[in-house]
């Protein structure tokens, strides 16, 4: 995949020449991501479609949405799609500069799509917790968190051009493969990957996922009981009101929570597969649980676009069903508008409560 090499072999075997590979699991490679690459092709072209169609329309969350497309149909076209060809080829076919290009871009994909879920989290935590902040900033197409997130994906990917190169692996045979020092190389190189990928962003997400519960919690106490008081409302209305979330962004922090677990879900065993390989001499590294695990991690470019057409209407339908409405965008829009007033008022007036 994108950290090590081939599916198939390690990124040691550049260290140690040729390993012949198991033909069996080299065509059940082939039909998954074949399977992936179709799918996550079609739905993610699809919601992309659908946004950009709208895209005078668009709210501040389906902006996250659109990148989140854009950051997948990388991964899908340039992650999963070389590795498909590699599997066919079984080795790389191109120059060098291509090979360092596809190593590049399969990176890039990664980050993207995992720094677009953390910024989507961050900006649900500052329409929560700081929602006068976001009353200021305003919605915008090219804001500040997806300009970052993209930055940071960019940057972020540039070791691999001189990390992975176009080696000679066996006597005139060659391919696309990393060497590393041994034998802290490889293992420096993997668990740095895990880190900055899964681990900090996990990390960041989850403390905002925290705190907006605190907060959400907090609006709702200060409201219900402040001076013994209790407002005559529907529990579900009340609850909404206090806490200023309107049920549109209600939603869309849902939204986001299942993004983020389905994230957590497709990688988690990929990450535990990688630093598994270089930290244990002994693991089993070219069985079929492990290429398994490692291909099933592109389901989250599967898994996304799922997840919103979910929330926006019942699959298979989702998809017919945005394209037909009318105002659905503007709506909530204006909800989200309406809804930051809200917010902003009963911050305030908590504040004066307090004094």
């Amino acid at each position: 995949m994108a950290c090590l090499n081939s599916s198939n072999g390690s990124g040691e075997d550049a260290l140690y020449g040729d390993q012949p590979r198991d033909e069996r699991l080299a065509q059940v490679e082939i039909a998954l991501l074949s399977i992936i690459f179709i799918t996550a092709g079609i739905l993610n072209l699809g919601v992309l479609l659908v946004l950009w169609k709208r895209r005078k329309q668009l709210s501040r969350m389906r902006v996250f949405v659109f990148h989140l497309c854009v950051a997948d149909l990388v991964v899908t076209f340039f992650q999963v799609c070389p590795q498909l060809l590699w599997d066919v080829t079984d080795r790389f076919v191109g120059p060098d500069v291509l090979c360092r290009l596809v190593k590049y871009l399969q990176v890039v994909g990664m980050f993207a799509s995992t720094y677009m879920i953390v910024a989507m989290t961050i900006d649900r935590y500052q329409a929560i917790c700081k929602p006068m902040v976001t009353f200021q900033r305003r919605r915008a197409r090219c804001n500040g968190p997806v300009c970052a997130a993209w930055c940071v994906s960019l940057v972020g990917s540039l070791p691999q051009i001189f990390i992975f190169s176009r080696v000679e692996v066996a006597p005139g045979v060659y391919d696309c493969w990393a060497q590393f020092i041994k034998p802290w190389g490889l293992r420096t190189y993997v668990t740095w990957t895990t880190l900055v990928i899964f681990v900090l962003p996990i990390l960041t997400v989850t403390v905002c996922q925290v705190r907006i519960c605190r907060t959400v919690n907090l609006n709702f106490h200060m409201k219900t009981h402040h001076n013994g008081e209790v407002v005559n409302r529907p529990p579900s209305s009340r609850a909404s009101n206090v806490a200023g979330v309107s049920k549109a962004r209600v939603k869309t922090l849902k939204m986001t929570v299942v993004i983020v677990v389905a994230y957590v879900i497709c990688w988690a065993p990929f990450f535990t597969v990688q630093l598994w390989s270089v930290w244990d001499d002994e693991a089993p590294t070219h069985t079929a649980t492990f290429t398994i695990l490692m291909l099933l991690a592109s389901l989250n470019s599967c898994a996304n676009p799922c997840i919103y057409l979910l929330f926006n209407g019942k699959l298979p339908n989702g998809l017919l069903s945005l394209m037909c409405e009318a105002q659905p965008d503007l709506n909530e829009s204006i909800q989200e508008e309406a809804t930051m007033v809200s917010s902003m008022y009963i911050s305030l007036k908590s504040l004066s409560d307090c004094r």
